[in-house]
């Protein structure tokens, strides 16, 4: 299956009865697209002791329930924070008050791999059904060559995932977390190099089958 072209919007007003955990400020962190992971990590372990539903597992069930509603909130606050795309997704639903959109389209830098991509997931999906309808070891001898050189090919495309990849993450640190417009760019790309990540190395397990 080729990557779905996605196109940047805003997203509808959030369920009214939705409630939005701030989790930068559960961290102890100010609102902004980049932060330190192992800072972050830190803050997460020092938090997990102090909030652990084992430390008022002899206590009334309602503060039972709390507790572990506090450990749930940091687990999926770290969750959330710890991962660039996802950070910035939380960062627009609290300043925008609203998820962004599903994108529709994909950004004109990223065009090129964009087609790319593709282009060779085709090609690998239309070869592993090839190889689906042989059932002779012989003949299917015949197909690793070919497998092959589609995974050189995918390899090589996701190495260059991961290097626009890194490129974007190391953007954030300059972000200006009031810039909506810019939060929504940088969103975009990363949901589509991370959804492309996948694709590719999800073909990469099928050919090696």
């Amino acid at each position: 299956m080729p990557p779905r072209a996605v196109r940047a919007g805003r997203a509808s007003a959030p369920d009214r009865f939705h409630r939005v955990v701030d989790y930068f400020a559960l961290f102890g962190e100010a609102r902004r697209p980049w932060l330190d992971p192992e800072k972050l990590k830190s803050t997460f372990l020092a938090l997990s002791q102090e909030v652990h539903p084992d430390r008022t597992h002899d206590r009334p069930a309602e503060e039972r329930a709390a507790a572990q509603a506090r450990y749930t909130d940091l687990n999926s606050g770290y969750q959330t924070l710890r991962q660039p795309k996802d950070r910035l997704g939380h960062l627009l639903e609290l300043q925008a008050g609203a998820k962004p959109d599903a994108i529709q389209a994909a950004p004109n830098e990223l065009m090129d791999l964009f087609l790319q991509i593709g282009s060779i997931l085709r090609d690998a999906d239309k070869f592993l059904e090839e190889k689906r309808k042989v059932s002779s070891p012989l003949v299917q001898v015949g197909f690793f060559k070919r497998g092959q050189e589609l995974s050189e090919k995918i390899q090589h495309l996701q190495q260059q995932v991961v290097a626009r990849k890194t490129a974007a993450e190391e953007q954030l640190r300059d972000l200006d977390a009031t810039r909506l417009t810019e939060l929504e760019a940088s969103y975009r790309t990363l949901s589509y190099l991370s959804r492309w990540s996948t694709q590719l190395q999800e073909r990469l397990i099928h050919l090696a089958i």
